[in-house]
């Protein structure tokens, strides 16, 4: 387990506190809603050159006038009200110049905060009918269902601030709203999936790759509540995520909301029936275990890393696939990731069973004795420390039934760690791991430390007959060459 990491916290961070931050669509719509979307009006008037009008985003600004507060509304009368501050709050501004339309500005802030005040409460959920969904679907839409800004090419989101979006005032309250609406218990699921429909549900995908970390919060929210109320959406919202990475992995190495659609499927993967279906094995080999390859691994480890060992919980047998997906994407070169790697490697032990080790054993065991025999430090300390886990060294795969498998091959790194390793740490944690195999079976221990220094002596005597062999290369050259000198 790695610390501040429990096997829950990654599941628990997709409740997030009303005002947090993450959201909801990407950037198609108008054409497939504008039956649902009657209200959004177009530009009126020809166009310089005579081109056609084209469709206003959202609400005209029409919409905009000041209306009397809900609460203080008859009963009778606050649906056809509230119509009409969807509509107000479907009004787009542009946040390029912070400066113009601030009364517009502030009166869409404003509306929507007293339209997420009012549904806060049990009452105001009620108004979540059927009627008011179409309105309420395109004024989220208006707000979230963007373009995203194109990527510098010099971004690096482990070393640069990211971009925050500039219309987060407005677009903070209706992610707010929305959330409102998703997890209300008003709300008829049967009806509403008419609305937030798999186009949205891809829109909220596709979002994912805002740069803006609050949105990101909100977006991760949101998505896992649809997925848990829509149940026709579930295959269709794994297909959209799974794309998400295919793309990633497979072609541009670059986007922003990975860990958040990690921590989204951890939850979701805990949730998989047993036996797994093919989909969700297929899921883990194409999408999951590749997921280790790109440069950035460190960004989303943590999150991946849970739901690897989600799957692991759910089925052994998996073990097998991920340890040797594992192994392959490896990343021998940098010292920093391989550290990552030998913390999930350790999760993924612990709950090794005995059919799946004998599977994997000498794969296993062969690249544990190449991180002992690493040349950087914390590399080959992070391995030793697994011999400090008591489940791996009392009954698991480092235990004393395993000993003639693991120590012949351990044996030479081990045997070199521990005499006159310069990190003292090291060194001493080497010496440990020799002496408990040495206290486990003593026989095994002299015949490996035997079998070693036979080794050692015939790669001795190899480099000694390749030097003698290139000397006598060098004497028939040098004699050649005087010869050459003489005639």
């Amino acid at each position: 387990m790695r610390p501040g990491q429990g096997r829950r916290g990654v599941a628990e961070s997709l409740s997030i506190a009303p005002g947090q931050a993450a959201a909801v669509a990407s950037a198609v719509r108008d054409n497939h809603h504008q039956d649902r979307y009657e209200h959004l009006g177009h530009l009126s008037g020809p166009l310089q050159g005579g081109a056609s009008p084209l469709p206003i985003l959202g609400s005209p600004p029409s919409a905009l006038k000041d209306l009397p507060a809900l609460r203080d509304q008859p009963p009778a009368k606050r649906e056809e009200l509230f119509i009409k501050k969807l509509q107000l709050c479907g009004v787009i501004f542009s946040f390029d110049d912070q400066t113009s339309d601030k009364r517009g500005k502030d009166m869409k802030r404003q509306t929507l905060l007293e339209l997420v005040d009012y549904v806060n409460t049990p009452a105001g959920q009620k108004i979540f009918t059927e009627t008011v969904m179409a309105d309420l679907m395109a004024m989220v839409s208006a707000n979230v269902c963007r373009a995203l800004p194109p990527a510098t090419d010099d971004f690096d989101p482990e070393e640069d601030e990211p971009v925050l979006e500039p219309a987060w005032p407005h677009l903070q309250v209706a992610y707010e709203f929305f959330l409102r609406f998703i997890v209300s218990s008003e709300v008829n699921a049967k009806a509403a999936k008419k609305y937030v429909d798999q186009r949205f549900c891809l829109q909220l995908v596709e979002l994912f790759d805002s740069e803006d970390p609050r949105e990101r919060d909100y977006l991760k929210t949101i998505l896992h509540r649809i997925y848990g109320k829509f149940m026709s959406h579930r295959s269709f919202i794994r297909r959209a995520i799974s794309n998400v990475f295919y793309r990633f992995v497979y072609e541009t190495e670059r986007h922003n909301g990975v860990g958040e659609l990690l921590e989204i499927l951890g939850s979701i993967i805990n949730g998989f029936a047993i036996p797994l279906k093919k989909e969700h094995l297929q899921f883990l080999t194409r999408a999951l275990i590749p997921l280790h390859k790109p440069k950035c691994v460190g960004l989303y480890h943590q999150q991946l890393s849970y739901c690897i060992i989600q799957y692991v919980e759910k089925d052994a047998d998996t073990a097998t696939y991920i340890l040797k997906g594992f192994f392959k994407y490896w990343p021998w070169s940098c010292s920093g990731k391989q550290v990552l790697f030998l913390n999930e490697l350790e999760e993924i032990l612990e709950l090794l069973g005995a059919d799946q080790l004998a599977q994997i054993s000498k794969t296993l065991f062969t690249n544990l004795a190449r991180c002992l025999d690493s040349d950087h430090f914390q590399v080959v300390e992070r391995a030793l420390f697994l011999w400090n886990n008591e489940h791996l060294v009392n009954s698991g795969c480092l235990s004393r039934l395993n000993a003639q498998t693991v120590l012949p091959i351990i044996y030479g790194p081990l045997y070199k760690n521990s005499s006159g390793h310069w990190n003292a740490t090291v060194e001493g944690l080497a010496q440990n791991v020799l002496k408990m195999y040495m206290e486990y079976d003593l026989v095994l221990y002299d015949k490996c430390t035997t079998a070693y220094f036979k080794e050692e002596e015939e790669a001795k005597r190899k480099v000694e007959a390749i030097a003698d062999r290139w000397a006598a290369i060098e004497d028939v050259a040098a004699s050649n060459l005087r010869e050459l000198q003489v005639s």
